[in-house]
């Protein structure tokens, strides 16, 4: 055995241990499709909480932005949900994601192949006392992002 043998050895293990903890942390930084999903229904609700429904309504996905005009959303929903209930914020929880196939928002728009169907819990505290809203929230990836939809099938 010659002398070098042991330290190209050493080197090689070294190397293929890198790699493999590379791979292994690259696995454990990628979110998956459903944690993505539920990233983006928690970041829409967190600005609604705050009441910043500009950049909420640019959450939406292109079909709910065509069905809300930006300007009457931003007067609207502060309105109806702030307003007329007497409450300065609520709070939130979601459901565990359910993958949907080939969805539409209701008839007549073009279905989405993929979507993740989420349970939202709203819960006021105001002038007409405790209540929670439960609306089914969908999302959908438009070029790479996680967008915002609602449900207007009858």
């Amino acid at each position: 055995m010659r002398k070098g043998n042991g330290k190209a050895i050493m080197v090689l293990v070294l190397f293929v241990g890198i790699i493999i903890l590379l791979f292994i942390s690259f696995l454990s930084f990628t979110k998956s499709s459903e944690e993505q999903a539920a990233e983006a229904v928690h970041q829409f609700y967190k600005l609604e909480q705050k009441g910043t429904f500009s950049e909420s309504w640019e959450m939406f996905h292109p079909q709910m932005q065509q069905k809300f005009e930006k300007s009457h959303y931003l007067q609207d929903r502060p309105h109806v949900f702030m307003n007329h209930f007497g409450v300065d914020t609520y709070t939130y929880t979601i459901s565990d994601p359910t993958e949907v196939q080939d969805w539409s928002m209701e008839s007549g728009v073009e279905p989405i192949d993929r979507a993740f169907l989420f349970k939202v819990y709203k819960t006021y505290k105001g002038k007409y006392g405790n209540f929670t809203i439960v609306q089914d929230v969908y999302t959908a990836e438009v070029q790479g992002e996680w967008s915002i939809l609602w449900d207007y099938n009858k």
